[in-house]
């Protein structure tokens, strides 16, 4: 078993949120972002529509959304806005869902459970992917673009070649991070409180052309909750898709507390250069954080394969031996007073690994995160790992 200084380190990360959401917000953010919010209005006064407007269009602009696609603000985050997609359009052709962490697991079981839908679940455990060669380009596909709960992301757009079914792409913690193949994926959804740091509440809903034909041309009969209703009642009776709703008309009442917290958000990534730069932000932080896991013998990525590691959710796992002999919930015990010591110093908040995976350490590195401060926590993991190892009496 390795050992290590007792003594703490001299030096603290400036910004202690390591948070994989709500994220760390954008450095330099404070309260005073919010003063431009237009609190007390309508949501359908001038002023509101054009913040949203804004917001969209930053959105747009930053992520290279093509202009044929439309982006739409929806109530209830990632969540909210993934259901909506897989609510309204699934269901006319078979679906395959990809379950490789707990999100992509979640959208598998609607799909079993709730939709009851003719599908087919391609799983893997933590650290792996499915095997993407048994994907059926003939059926409409469903999986995270970057597992946030494992740290395990597709490794290129290779497998979506020719795909004649719609991709549904749940990418909230990959969008402002990772570049995404717009013209292979017909459905995006992500959330303001992920890569870029916004309030929490509130996701976004990429349709391309194909995704609005789904909507115009087949109906599932199904009854759909309003704030999940992307359908309003056509000629003769039918259901099409509803372009009020899709061009960015409100579904439920926003905050525009919010919304502001986002716009702020976007312009910094502006000034930050673009996606570009959000990119660079990211690579820089991982990169930070791989050379210490290459060279610290006690932990390691949970995602096995080097081209499958996430660049933002760095999911990490005890592999000291002496540590992997412990039951399950030691090592859990352990991850945890690991996070207490470091919250108990103000060093570092909420790193502990996901409660449904393996039992370590999971660190966010995105966008808004800076590289020096994910140098100065790496002396405090190892010191934290020494002190959580005596206090448990691991030997």
């Amino acid at each position: 078993m390795s050992t290590f200084s007792a003594n703490k380190p001299a030096r603290a990360p400036e910004r202690p949120w390591f948070s994989s959401g709500p994220t760390s917000k954008r450095p330099g953010w404070s309260v005073s972002a919010l003063t431009g919010a237009p609190v007390g209005r309508s949501n359908r006064s001038k002023v509101t529509v054009a913040r949203l407007n804004q917001a969209i269009d930053l959105t747009r602009s930053i992520l290279q959304i093509p202009a044929d696609y439309h982006v739409l603000v929806m109530p209830a985050s990632d969540t909210g806005a993934f259901e909506a997609a897989m609510w309204n359009l699934l269901g006319e052709r078979k679906a395959q869902l990809l379950a490789f962490e707990s999100f992509g697991q979640l959208w598998a079981d609607d799909a079993v459970n709730h939709l009851k839908l003719d599908c087919e679940v391609l799983s893997a455990p933590y650290g792996q992917l499915p095997d993407l060669s048994q994907i059926d380009p003939q059926a409409d596909l469903v999986f995270p673009w970057n597992g946030t709960t494992s740290g395990v992301c597709v490794p290129n757009s290779d497998f979506l070649d020719g795909h004649r079914g719609l991709v549904l792409c749940d990418a909230t913690s990959a969008a402002f991070c990772m570049e995404l193949p717009w013209q292979k994926l017909d459905v995006v959804t992500f959330s303001f409180q992920k890569a870029l740091g916004g309030e929490a509440g509130f996701g976004v809903l990429v349709l391309s052309p194909k995704a609005i034909d789904r909507l115009n041309t087949w109906d599932s009969g199904r009854p759909i909750p309003k704030v999940l209703r992307l359908k309003a009642k056509g000629p003769n009776n039918t259901q099409i898709a509803d372009m009020k709703i899709i061009g960015g008309d409100a579904i439920n009442t926003y905050s525009f507390l919010v919304i502001e917290d986002y716009l702020d958000a976007l312009r910094w990534a502006s000034l930050e250069g673009g996606l570009e730069g959000l990119i660079n932000r990211c690579n820089r932080n991982f990169n930070t954080l791989r050379e210490w896991v290459e060279a610290t013998p006690w932990i390691d990525f949970v995602a096995e394969v080097e081209d499958q590691r996430s660049t933002t959710s760095l999911c990490l796992k005890f592999v000291d031996p002496a540590v992997q002999a412990q039951p399950a919930e030691v090592q859990a015990k352990l991850a945890a007073k690991i996070g207490s010591l470091l919250e108990i110093e103000g060093v570092a908040f909420d790193v502990t690994g996901y409660r449904a995976a393996p039992p370590g350490l999971r660190i966010w590195c995105g966008c808004t995160v800076d590289a020096d401060d994910i140098d100065s926590l790496l002396p405090w993991l190892e010191w934290a790992y020494a002190e959580a190892l005596a206090a448990l009496e691991v030997a």
